[in-house]
């Protein structure tokens, strides 16, 4: 799916963890409301990190701009964060106001969330300054108790996957139809320096999507913050982005659900049709993988996540050398082979050389493949597969209800004969309209042939620009999101 544009992206970024609303300020012994009050609190906690928040109640004369500044007593690092610009030094972390909510006027409240590490202990800090004022001041609210890590749910183990014929099967051959949402957020938070992810994911935000009876989540990453590149602030990049996404994973995995990693942002510049940026950089879609960079990152997630066979590998999110090149045949050979291809001014990396880096790394995962125009034509996707030695080989497919093929015959006439011969996956499913009209003819088409299906996606954009399934991340679904959430109860109630 092509993002919003970049500035509504980055509203949404900063919004989407907001915690809540006006706090009741807190009296003092003498009667007296202090100066402004913080509520730290622990979300979510496990082995080597946390989830925080903060809310802040500025009783003081209206401000146009603030800074909160407070110290960990137990060893603490802020590793990312949302709705606030989090930095640290020391033991001492500060977080200032981002440019759309550094207004705080008279009784207003501001919340803002992060991820952190620990060891040893994870000590509440005691003191908290607003622009330099002591907040609190005798009335210190009851800490949050922090809680113990959370234990994954009875059963929820996500299957060992692998390909038997047309089906996703799983360790004792039973088939697993992939039905769940995507999770934006991975493959442009770090590299437009906000973050890592767009919104929590911590264990209420994975059981949110589980309570949909979702059992597979795709998580878009970008390979210029995964190989740690210059161009990304080391705090969300290279060790620090792996790191994330393997609690990620992990989290997924312990709800039962199927973790899809998905190449969504890559290097290489592209400024020709259909160009989403003219950047050299991983800030935008681009037609094609890079030869530079895109084999080592998946070399780098092969040898990762190679000894766990629940995770499905997703080659590139959406090709487009169609759009570059002036036949199909040239398009369709660029797409497996890769080198020079006509109208694309970077060494392209095909589809053949990133299952070879994936098998070279020793991992024998599912590995998913889109085709030509964004992944909604596979009208040539068997004509020119990759070689597998694995054979774990699965078609992805993506629709809109803009896209050329969104129509029941144009399925019929391209996906059943892929489907025909080896698992099909729409990796997303979606529209613009706000609905859910388009998505219900999609699934049903699916359905009927046990094929699998992710709605676009869990982020709480606008429904027509994103779309979006939701408007908190509880789970409250848009009005397009009932559909989906509706249907997938349906199926397994």
């Amino acid at each position: 799916m092509r993002h919003p544009p970049r500035s509504v992206l980055l509203a949404v970024a900063g919004a989407g963890a907001l915690v809540g609303s006006a706090l009741v300020p807190v009296v003092s012994a003498s009667g007296a409301t202090p100066a402004c009050t913080v509520v730290y609190a622990v979300t979510s906690q496990w082995d080597t990190g946390f989830q925080g928040s903060v809310t802040i109640t500025n009783n003081m004369a209206a401000m146009s701009s603030w800074s909160l500044g407070f110290d960990f007593a137990g060893g603490q690092k802020v590793t990312q964060g949302w709705n606030a610009k989090w930095s640290q030094s020391g033991t001492t972390v500060t977080a200032a106001n981002e440019s759309w909510n550094g207004s705080l006027a008279t009784g207003a409240s501001v919340s803002a969330g992060f991820l952190g590490s620990w060891s040893g202990s994870n000590a509440v800090p005691t003191t908290f300054k607003l622009n330099g004022t002591t907040c609190n001041v005798d009335a210190q609210p009851t800490p949050t108790p922090t809680p113990t890590p959370s234990e994954p749910p009875a059963g929820g183990t996500a299957p060992a996957l692998h390909v038997s014929g047309t089906r996703l099967v799983d360790a004792s051959g039973t088939a697993r139809r992939l039905l769940g949402v995507n999770r934006s957020g991975g493959e442009f938070m770090c590299v437009q320096g906000y973050g890592i992810w767009d919104g929590p994911v911590d264990d209420a935000a994975i059981k949110a999507i589980a309570d949909w009876k979702a059992n597979a989540i795709r998580i878009p990453l970008n390979e210029e913050c995964w190989l740690g590149l210059s161009n990304v602030k080391p705090e969300y990049a290279g060790a620090n982005y792996i790191s994330a996404v393997k609690e990620l994973v992990a989290r997924v995995e312990s709800y039962g659900l199927t973790p899809i990693l998905d190449l969504h942002w890559t290097y290489g510049q592209y400024t020709g049709n259909s160009a989403g940026c003219s950047d050299v950089h991983a800030t935008c879609q681009k037609p094609m993988p890079d030869a530079q960079y895109t084999p080592s990152f998946w070399s780098s997630v092969a040898g990762t996540f190679k000894d766990d066979q629940a995770a499905v590998f997703d080659l590139f999110n959406e090709p487009y050398p169609d759009r570059a090149t002036s036949t199909a045949t040239q398009a369709w050979q660029c797409w497996r082979d890769g080198g020079t291809c006509p109208g694309i001014g970077y060494e392209v990396a095909g589809m053949q050389d990133l299952v070879d880096s994936i098998r070279g790394a020793g991992a024998r995962n599912v590995i998913m493949i889109g085709g030509l125009a964004y992944s909604n034509d596979l009208s040539q996707w068997l004509t020119y597969r990759p070689t597998d030695p694995a054979g774990n080989l699965v078609a992805s497919y993506h629709v809109y209800n803009f896209n050329t093929c969104s129509t029941e015959s144009c399925w019929n006439s391209t996906l059943a004969p892929v489907a025909a011969q080896v698992p099909l996956v729409a990796g997303e499913i979606g529209e613009n309209t706000c609905s859910h009209g388009f998505v219900d003819q999609v699934m049903k088409w699916f359905d009927d042939r046990g094929l699998s299906y992710l709605g676009w996606t869990w982020n709480t954009w606008d429904c027509s620009s994103g779309p979006s399934l939701i408007s908190d991340y509880t789970g409250t679904p848009t009005a397009y999101g009932v559909g989906l959430r509706d249907h997938l109860k349906a199926l397994n109630p």
